[in-house]
């Protein structure tokens, strides 16, 4: 059990981490020109905020949280999800009493104890943002531009952006009656949370994973049947600004999403390409949520797209990753002497930005080449006596084999002159490709 990882965890190894890398860093540079600021908040917090925010009925709350007591025999729990986290930090630190809208992008971990499957784990991982004190629809039209231009930048293909409202607290409490009434003459189908939730909230029975009570639910009624004026104004207006944008999308009456803090607009970046359709991306407005938390009244929107689930998806789609960093030299040795000045000269490599690497193991000169190889190194040389006394080492390029003699003190300048070298060759190389 020692060398075992916890059922739904993963590792990310050293061979995919870089792909991490590029999505995160990509991530929150798109964010930033949306202005949107990196927020950072702690793993676990108070059950409390999660059964307030979330919803006591959902099934994150009632089957999918990690809670326990911790040695004040107070209720923590491990965060299911982004958005509470971020909404109690922007409350408690005062963020929404200065200048509205407040935004704020993060990448975290999440925790939730579910049945493991492509994608979806028990310790997962989320980039999203919120948006803090605005109620139009253009703002819910501007968060949905951005999760479609990361997906675009990205290259990711085959999703499918399917939107609905599911109303305010005014126009839903009609559209409550009617699902009661529906779900009422199937009751004796429903399962055991299903009954649970019926007089409750009966929106929840929209989003069981029940085969039984999912194909009940296919002839509820709609909500956009229920809707006020209000309601369907704002959701006009979101589609005329996505329209003008030309970011297609579908209608989704069946959206209600797992949480029971959204209003008004819902959304959901779907795919099929791993597997079962899977949201990679969803969303939508919680206008009442941080007034229900303590915080002033203040509309507000989110997403969060799981990265586990996005990078397979970048895969089946054929996306393209950023190669990962080929070690720039390899500087060779023999003896202590010339190891100590390997050592150093990999040292003031790498202050300049370089990817240096050296013996610390004590291989022979035959094993440090193996070893340069399998890293892909673009030079190496061997540094001994001769090397020591001359003040210059023959480094040799290992793609070509062309070899050079490089005095020590123009190390560094040989080796930039020759990554830029390389550089400027691909340009030019790319420019005569696109001139053909």
């Amino acid at each position: 059990m020692l060398t075992q990882a916890p059922k739904g965890t993963q590792d990310v190894l050293p061979q995919e981490s870089y792909k991490w890398q590029y999505v995160e860093q990509l991530t929150m540079e798109i964010a930033k020109l949306y202005g949107f600021q990196e927020m950072r908040v702690p793993t676990f917090e108070h059950t409390e905020l999660f059964n307030r925010s979330v919803g006591d009925t959902t099934d994150v709350v009632q089957k999918e949280m990690y809670t326990f007591l911790d040695k004040g025999n107070r209720s923590i729990t491990l965060r299911p999800e982004g958005t509470a986290g971020m909404a109690r930090a922007a409350i408690q630190n005062g963020l929404l009493n200065g200048a509205l809208p407040v935004k704020v992008s993060y990448n975290v971990s999440c925790f939730r104890y579910e049945k493991p499957q492509a994608g979806r784990l028990r310790e997962f991982h989320q980039f999203g943002a919120e948006v803090y004190g605005s109620d139009s629809p253009a703002c819910d039209a501007e968060v949905i531009a951005m999760v479609h231009e990361i997906f675009d930048t990205l290259g990711v293909k085959d999703l499918t952006l399917e939107l609905n409202s599911i109303g305010c607290p005014t126009c839903r409490a009609e559209y409550h009656k009617a699902l009661i009434a529906y779900f009422k003459a199937h009751q004796e189908k429903l399962c055991e949370t299903c009954l649970g939730r019926l007089e409750k909230n009966p929106m929840r029975i929209l989003d069981c994973k029940s085969p039984v009570c999912a194909e009940i639910a296919k002839d509820a009624p709609k909500v956009l049947d229920y809707i006020c004026d209000d309601c369907k104004s704002h959701f006009e207006g979101l589609k005329k600004r996505l329209d003008s944008l030309k970011i297609p999308y579908i209608i989704n009456p069946n959206i209600v999403r797992g949480l029971d803090y959204y209003t008004k607009t819902v959304f959901e970046f779907v795919t099929n390409s791993i597997g079962a359709q899977g949201t990679v991306c969803g969303g939508g407005r919680y206008d009442g949520m941080i007034e229900q938390l303590g915080g002033p009244k203040l509309a507000g929107i989110g997403f969060a797209m799981g990265l586990e689930r996005l990078i397979k998806v970048m895969e089946a789609s054929g996306a393209e990753f950023p190669q990962r960093t080929p070690c720039t030299i390899y500087i060779g040795s023999i003896g202590e002497e010339a190891s100590v000045k390997a050592f150093a000269l990999v040292n003031e490599l790498r202050k300049e930005g370089f990817y240096a690497e050296c013996d610390t193991v004590g291989r022979s000169v035959k094993a440090q080449m193996k070893y340069a190889d399998k890293l892909g190194c673009q030079f190496s040389c061997i540094l001994g006596d001769n090397e020591l006394a001359a003040g210059k080492a023959l480094v040799k390029n290992m793609s070509t084999g062309e070899t050079k003699e490089v005095a020590f003190d123009d190390l560094v300048d040989f080796i930039y002159d020759e990554q830029v070298s390389v550089i400027t060759c691909g340009i030019e190389q790319a420019n005569i490709t696109e001139e053909k």
